[in-house]
């Protein structure tokens, strides 16, 4: 919006051409959006406790947590607000592909939305039902699969996928390329949401994952730098940088308030939401396998899970009495209980989001 504004006043004024630069917009774009997280925080968390909109506690999950219970949730719309709002402002509108993540960023955060009012308001515990969730994941990953088809910067590439450590490695996997763009969207959603158990888990490791997708999208919109280090050039991708500095510097700013002890929690609003945008983000810029690197933890966190529903099925069909792989799972929540405080946790968690994310950048010059 106002870059296309200011695209028209720079004959007049030359200073205006920075907004030509897609670093300089990204730059801003990450600056704004923690300062409208720092700005609306206060506001959202009042109006919340206002409402009394607050997390409920599982009565199975650790003791600890239930000192958390009545913390206002649905902070997600802090996210969603201060992410949108310079990805809006700042970013090129006629472009493709930032029409498809702040679509899919929005669809989810509405799905999210919906969860969080069913448990939260209308006291359903379970919320909406896990099928309708994954049934609006389809929908959106399948809508994606359409639209980028239909893209002409995606003519030669649209069923295409990147193979890290190799070079010039791609695997075609035509008709069922939109099941893979299923998968890793609603796959990425729900592990991102399964993350979100702890104060500053998820936040942190989206605000680590999104800065290294900025890098990549800026890198694979430039033919120079995508021919140097051996990576699909995406025409047009470098305006999925100003989105991803817009999300990590939103992370940032929800951290501030969502660092232990939390004063609020982002909910399925916030969770399914980012995740959403995460697994997109993936898809568009042809890293879909990157992702299992750069997201490292919550591909773990959601293995956990499965490994952990699997083994207990497996033990009762077998024993007549259902065992337990971990202590709890997520995995998060068994380093808890085997006596790890919640912050240690959180920070080593971190450190290894980060390894990872370092890890993935230099997969482009082992090659």
């Amino acid at each position: 919006m106002i870059y296309h504004i200011f695209k028209n006043l720079q004959d007049s004024y030359s200073f205006l051409n920075l907004f030509e630069y897609i670093t300089f917009r990204a730059g801003i774009s990450a600056i704004a959006a923690l300062l409208i997280s720092f700005i609306i925080g206060p506001w959202v968390i009042h109006i919340l406790h206002k409402n009394q909109i607050g997390e409920e506690i599982r009565p199975n999950g650790p003791k600890s947590h239930m000192k958390k219970r009545g913390t206002p949730t649905m902070g997600g719309v802090i996210i969603l607000m201060s992410v949108l709002l310079p990805t809006l402002l700042f970013s090129k509108l006629n472009n493709s592909l930032i029409q498809i993540i702040v679509f899919s960023t929005i669809w989810m955060g509405l799905i999210g939305f919906i969860d969080d009012y069913l448990k939260v308001l209308k006291k359903i515990k379970r919320g909406l039902i896990a099928r309708y969730k994954m049934i609006g994941q389809i929908i959106l990953g399948s809508l994606i699969s359409y639209w980028i088809f239909q893209l002409p910067e995606f003519s030669n590439i649209s069923t295409k996928i990147s193979i890290p450590f190799l070079k010039n490695a791609e695997i075609d996997l035509g008709i069922f390329y939109p099941f893979l763009i299923i998968l890793v969207i609603s796959g990425t959603s729900n592990a991102v949401n399964l993350t979100d158990g702890l104060d500053g888990l998820a936040a942190g490791l989206l605000a680590i994952c999104f800065t290294v997708f900025s890098a990549i999208a800026y890198i694979s919109g430039r033919i120079d730098f995508s021919n140097y280090l051996n990576i699909l050039y995406i025409q047009g991708s470098g305006e999925l940088a100003i989105f991803c500095s817009a999300m990590a510097g939103s992370c940032i700013g929800y951290l501030w308030y969502n660092s232990s002890p939390a004063q609020i929690f982002m909910g399925d609003t916030g969770s399914l939401s980012t995740g959403a945008a995460l697994g997109t983000v993936a898809v568009l810029l042809k890293k879909e396998l990157l992702l299992f690197i750069i997201g490292g933890v919550f591909v773990f966190e959601a293995i956990s899970v499965m490994i952990q529903v699997i083994y207990f099925r497996y033990t009762r069909l077998t024993t007549g009495k259902g065992k337990r792989f971990f202590k709890m799972a997520p995995i998060h929540h068994h380093f808890e209980l085997a006596g790890w405080h919640e912050t240690k946790v959180v920070t080593r968690f971190w450190i290894i989001g980060l390894l990872l994310a370092l890890f993935s950048l230099t997969t482009f010059k082992i090659r």
